[in-house]
């Protein structure tokens, strides 16, 4: 028998469903969150902190219905994890580019494990459209750019890149509006 926080449990045929953990919905509408998944992670977005039982006591709810939340999201990545945000400029990482590279074919795995070898790439894409992968890479400064970019390209895989610098960030990477509409669906 699973734990009673096994993520599989909730909803399965063979068990009961918690209370206020939801079901798939037959019609094929969203069965990710609903609205009580959605209070929930925008509580824990503004209050990172926040421990079960006060999540429980402002929203109403159980404690066991929360924590039985969470693992769900959890478990269905909905919830990637609870670590700090962390601002690069703040640790001397001011400047912040997006370089777009075009690759040698067959070179893909390669080229990616370059690429995560290089502190200063915070992300990695594979795209469509001219180029074949972006990156975001910070620098400590536009003259530091350079060195970063000659690391990134220095690799035999790389044909091609093409970076922009960023002059201002007007709509930081944000969640929230996305999980309201989700949870509203």
């Amino acid at each position: 028998m699973p734990p009673a926080h096994s993520p599989s449990s909730p909803g399965s045929p063979d068990s009961p469903t918690p209370q206020g953990v939801s079901t798939p919905s037959p019609g094929g509408g969203n069965d990710t969150i609903d609205a009580l998944d959605g209070r929930l992670i925008r509580l824990l977005a503004e209050e990172p902190r926040i421990g079960v039982l006060e999540c429980s006591r402002r929203l109403q709810v159980a404690r066991g219905t929360v924590q039985a939340r969470l693992d769900r999201l959890q478990a269905k990545g909905v919830i990637g994890g609870f670590g700090p945000e962390v601002d690069p400029a703040a640790i001397g990482y001011p400047v912040t580019a997006f370089a777009t590279l075009e690759i040698s074919q067959g070179q893909g795995s390669d080229v990616r494990a370059h690429l995560a070898s290089v502190p200063e790439v915070l992300e990695l894409h594979t795209i469509t459209g001219i180029g074949d992968m972006m990156v975001r890479i910070v620098a400590r400064s536009n003259a530091d750019l350079q060195r970063v970019i000659d690391r990134v390209v220095g690799f035999d895989g790389i044909v091609r890149s093409s970076t922009a610098i960023v002059l201002e960030n007007p709509v930081p990477y944000r969640i929230l509006p996305l999980v309201d509409q989700a949870a509203a669906e």
